[in-house]
């Protein structure tokens, strides 16, 4: 589903200036040593996975040892991938007549298993490169090939040199190929991916942006003052954000009844609340729910640390208090609390534990990439990983993301997948644009190359929001001086997340609202500096307010803004449609995107015509009538998009 994939890494000699000039001198000239002295490449096989550059702050330091062992992990084709948009838009699309029969997890996993075809071809290769029978296993869930290897093993089967790499930052080395890896033809179409390869450690963001200012690094979240005088009434909504403010933007007034539905928020160790800190908040905005807790779905031994500095309140703590008070006292919020407070979790440990299909229970996953267990280091979740444990709720809200040149075309294409299949299960995932604008996570921007840098001029797309089977959210806010009642405009205090994949194909749900767009409005930049091809992935899809919430953080009151404002709060009003729809007898309206997109949905957002969401040196795309890479559709109608969600089936 590649889109407009980056051209091909450059050859040992072909180094940019701009890339040599980016770094210091001392680790250029060992970064051209290394090329020099690099075995060549295997004639046999074809690229299979390639990357332009390794991600900001790593750098090559010396050869791997021959006689290091790793451990090889084969992820196997899935079958019938190429059929998923079309069943998402069976169930999915408001004129399909299987609209809402959404799938039992038994029906996927039989589906996309992969083909004994595909077991067999990738066993008979390690076979005949001598890695044979006790040495190769198959995962539980059948996905994944699993080998204890050599780098002179891997070096051969895959065509590739692997080195030790350097964090600049925190010192950590890591083993990874160079720029890409082969395989035979014949085996390549079997394979989706191979670890360890190109992945490396890059640790989750968050999309919380700070007060004033430009915004920096979201490397956690940035909160303003203690708010001296609290306002709690709507004269003041262009000041301090409060649920009463979010009502009435959002025409949504709704009392939940069915007691059916469930909504999911996903924080990521460390961080954390202070539960009390949530009867500070209803005591202010929702009395009835002082008292109330959000329920702990603990993931790979995650907890609630009750001892942490406030850089690791604001994210959960702005997440939870808005996603309760938003549903109120009648509606249970979950909350998957993902990874011990030792290695952490990533984004592939929680869909494991949703999905035991999608889990290898035996080192499938990137260990670069996601956590593994048991966690045997003092203090660690010591048991195995947990592995389709939990019922994903209906909604399911996340704050967090990397940026697409952090990882590979592979591992992302796999993940997102099992986004879809979760659709295809009646799941609704959001996630958070961003707050950097057209830039990436750190307002970092990519280098011709494909090194990111500050500074540099390519827009720097983010993921998992322009993976197409998840709705991505940006954010709006209130115009300073004026009232909650007049139309909001794209942040201006940060740069919402939006524009085009780099790595993902133009779904077709999208391929009117986007091309439409793209003749009105035709953004002013070269083709170089932004992926114009007109058929990848846009985003966002929804908008929803993202500035100046009024958050209680140990005992007091400090305002956070970001598209993590807007993620949480636009699933709770999502997660009131399901309420009503299942009080009727009706299915949770699932993967929403094709509905929203639709002539009968698209144009019940309240539109957002007006900002832009700069970085990389420029203002990035505008908003505009319609859909657009800033605000997407808009922010949710309540009572216009209920009426439209109860009417179907």
């Amino acid at each position: 589903m590649a889109a407009a994939p980056f051209a091909a890494p450059p050859a040992p000699g072909m180094l940019s200036h701009r890339l040599l000039t980016g770094l210091s001198l001392s680790l250029a000239l060992a970064w051209l040593s290394l090329l020099a002295h690099s075995s060549p490449l295997s004639a046999r096989g074809i690229p299979h996975e390639t990357r332009r550059s390794v991600p900001h702050g790593w750098q090559p330091i010396r050869r791997a040892e021959p006689s290091t062992v790793v451990p090889l992990r084969i992820g196997l084709a899935q079958s019938n991938l190429h059929l998923l948009e079309s069943f998402l838009h069976d169930v999915s699309h408001p004129e399909s007549p299987k609209y809402g029969k959404h799938w039992s997890a038994a029906e996927v996993a039989e589906t996309f298993r992969p083909s004994a075809e595909s077991v067999d071809t990738v066993r008979a290769w390690l076979a005949d490169n001598g890695i044979v029978g006790h040495r190769v296993s198959l995962s539980n869930s059948g996905g994944w090939m699993i080998a204890d290897v050599t780098i002179e093993e891997a070096e051969g089967l895959l065509g590739t040199d692997y080195y030790v790499y350097q964090n600049a930052e925190d010192g950590k080395e890591h083993v990874a190929c160079v720029s890409a890896y082969h395989l035979p033809e014949h085996v390549s179409k079997h394979v989706e991916l191979i670890t360890p390869t190109l992945h490396f450690d890059v640790p989750k963001r968050r999309s919380v942006a700070k007060r004033a200012g430009k915004p920096g690094v979201s490397g956690g979240p940035r909160v303003g003052p203690k708010i001296d005088t609290v306002f709690n009434d709507l004269a003041h909504c262009d000041e301090q954000i409060t649920l009463d403010c979010l009502r009435t933007l959002y025409s949504y007034d709704y009392e939940f009844v069915s007691n059916k539905t469930t909504f999911g928020v996903v924080e990521f160790t460390p961080e954390t609340h202070d539960p009390s800190d949530f009867d500070v908040f209803f005591g202010n905005f929702s009395k009835s729910q002082v008292g109330e807790r959000p329920t702990l779905v603990g993931i790979d031994g995650g907890i609630i640390i009750m001892n942490s500095s406030e850089g690791f309140l604001g994210e959960s703590s702005l997440d939870l208090q808005y996603a309760m008070g938003l549903v109120g006292k009648n509606q249970e919020v979950l909350l998957y609390q993902v990874g011990d407070t030792v290695e952490g979790g990533s984004f592939n440990n929680f869909l494991d534990a949703l999905d035991g299909t999608f889990c290898t229970f035996d080192g499938g996953d990137d260990p670069t990439q996601d956590a593994v267990y048991p966690d045997t280091q003092p203090g660690g979740f010591d048991e195995p990983e947990q592995c389709g444990t939990f019922k994903p709720a209906d909604v399911i809200t996340n704050s967090y993301g990397y940026n697409e040149a952090d990882l590979t075309p592979f591992y992302m294409t796999r993940q997102c997948n099992e986004y879809g299949k979760l659709g295809l299960m009646g799941v609704t995932f959001l996630y958070a644009s961003g707050d950097d604008g057209v830039g990436g996570n750190g307002a970092l921007c990519l280098e011709a190359n494909g090194t990111q840098v500050l500074g540099a001029p390519i827009f720097n797309p983010g993921f998992p929001g322009g993976c197409p089977w998840v709705t991505n959210v940006g954010a709006t806010q209130i115009v300073p001086g004026n009232p909650v009642t007049a139309p909001e405009i794209a942040s201006a205090e940060f740069g919402s997340g939006g524009g085009w994949s780099n790595v993902f194909a133009m779904p077709d749900y999208q391929k009117s609202a986007v091309q439409g767009y793209l003749k009105e409005f035709p953004p002013p930049y070269p083709s170089d500096i932004w992926n114009s091809t007109g058929v990848s992935r846009a985003f966002p899809d929804i908008a929803g307010n993202g500035w100046n919430y009024t958050v209680a953080i140990e005992g007091g009151f400090v305002p956070i803004g970001g598209t993590s404002a807007s993620s949480p709060m636009s699933a709770a009003l999502l997660t009131a449609i399901n309420d009503a729809r299942q009080n009727q007898g009706k299915s949770p309206i699932g993967f929403i995107n094709p509905t929203i997109y639709s002539d009968k949905f698209k144009d019940l957002f309240n539109d957002i015509t007006s900002g832009t969401n700069p970085g990389c040196g420029t203002n990035g795309f505008t908003a505009e009538r319609g859909w657009d890479p800033v605000t997407g559709l808009g922010t949710i109608n309540f009572k216009k998009l209920l009426a439209a969600w109860l009417e179907l089936p």
